[in-house]
């Protein structure tokens, strides 16, 4: 299992940050390669349930995905079984004025579907994928708008 961690400081409520996450159909308006959202089901207090077709070096995954774990407004946990296996750890913690959001994600690289040589590649743009995921969910509820993260943006003296 290969590991990402990340976090970013966003000028939003706790709460609004976890309401906009716990809706995966916003997820293609933030995360890049999140190609379609389909099947949501929300479960309540944040749990919920989807499929996904997902674009990883020029290769498309379906996937479904389900939350395992949810403390309102502080924690969630999604793990995707089907098409690639994750887990991705969501913490809202409340700070002075804004939330840290931190974001750690497990998975499992394709490799059977990508290839061996592939694989040193699929985890750097795993990583560049999540900064430019946190990056754009704190533009789109700070600005409130279509965010289009620059390469500023993902610096980490912007994150913070």
């Amino acid at each position: 299992m290969k590991k990402i961690e990340k976090n970013i400081r966003i000028n939003a409520p706790r709460s609004q940050i976890y309401e906009y996450l716990t809706d995966p159909s916003n997820l293609p308006e933030i995360w890049p390669s999140m190609v379609e959202v389909s099947n949501v089901k929300r479960l309540g207090e944040g749990a919920h349930s989807f499929d996904f077709i997902y674009k990883m070096a020029g290769v498309r995954f379906h996937g479904h995905a389900a939350t395992t774990r949810v403390t309102k407004d502080k924690y969630v946990e999604v793990e995707t079984k089907v098409g690639l296996i994750s887990t991705f750890h969501w913490n809202y913690e409340a700070r002075d004025g804004f939330t840290e959001v931190k974001l750690q994600v497990d998975y499992e690289v394709p490799v059977p579907l990508l290839g061996k040589l592939a694989e040193n590649f699929i985890v750097k743009l795993n990583e560049n994928e999540c900064e430019t995921l946190l990056a754009t969910l704190k533009d789109r509820l700070e600005v409130g708008g279509v965010a289009i993260p620059t390469q500023a943006k993902t610096q980490p003296e912007a994150r913070r």
